[in-house]
């Protein structure tokens, strides 16, 4: 019988995790899952997501896919994992994928959400999930910045070192739309793009603070995206603000999953 690939959505706290990749003697998202699946096909089964997360960083909706001989059905599978999965990872959905389905290939776009709490008094509830600055920010200047990210540019000061950088590969990336708005006690900065290199997000938070802080100016948020620029931009925000918000592709899951008293789709 040949292997069904299998696509799911993955929600999880990334609190607990060093990142989504699997690294040897720390626990990470993928070998969570991984380990979970070994149990229901009684072999090793390879996750492929659609991307990296960090570690500390939280996911609504990651998209996955995997090859599997057990001939369960999805909504069982589902059933299945959820049962041995810690608390903290959850399968939203489950469905059968084409043979060639790739989470990462075929993505069209993802997005990405930052959160800050503002006041100077955060919710003990809020503190694994929000950046906590109550200290004061311009804004409107902040916005105004992020709306120079738009577009395509070269991202690589914006980008930490990776092993891949040994390939050449280009840090040129496509960012859709930029949304940065205050929503009672949080500021929020929504970013959808064609993709995200290495801390990219955070870092793109980072030098978006020391705007508002005005440290930086328009000018020289113009300035990183130059290309061939040879400096890193602003500092990195944390991670515990980030999520994995969506992922796009011409089919398959929704959009996103909505948090509740959330609307799928609004930042």
């Amino acid at each position: 019988m040949f292997p069904r690939r299998i696509k799911v959505l993955i929600a999880y706290d990334g609190t607990a995790y060093h990142g989504w990749q699997v690294q040897p003697g720390v626990a990470t998202v993928q070998s969570a899952i991984e380990t979970a699946l070994a149990g229901i096909e009684g072999k090793t089964i390879h996750v492929t997501a659609s991307g990296r997360t960090d570690a500390g960083v939280h996911a609504l909706a990651q998209v996955a896919a995997f090859d599997l001989s057990n001939p369960i059905p999805v909504l069982n599978l589902r059933r299945a994992l959820n049962r041995v999965l810690p608390p903290d990872i959850r399968i939203l959905q489950a469905a059968e994928a084409t043979p060639d389905f790739h989470p990462r290939h075929h993505a069209l776009a993802k997005t990405y959400e930052y959160r800050i709490w503002r006041t100077e008094v955060r919710p003990p509830f809020e503190r694994m999930y929000t950046h906590h600055h109550p200290y004061p920010l311009d804004v409107p200047a902040m916005a105004a910045a992020a709306q120079v990210l738009e577009g395509t540019h070269d991202f690589s000061a914006f980008a930490a070192a990776d092993p891949a950088d040994a390939l050449g590969r280009s840090k040129v990336r496509t960012i859709f739309s930029t949304i940065l708005h205050e929503q009672g006690p949080r500021l929020l900065f929504r970013v959808r793009g064609s993709g995200f290199l290495k801390h990219m997000v955070r870092n793109l938070m980072g030098t978006l603070l020391e705007v508002g802080k005005k440290n930086l100016t328009m000018t020289d948020m113009e300035m990183f995206l130059r290309p061939g620029f040879p400096h890193k931009a602003g500092p990195r925000a944390p991670a515990s603000g980030l999520f994995l918000v969506n992922v796009e592709y011409e089919t398959g899951f929704p959009e996103e999953a909505a948090e509740p008293g959330r609307t799928p789709g609004g930042a």
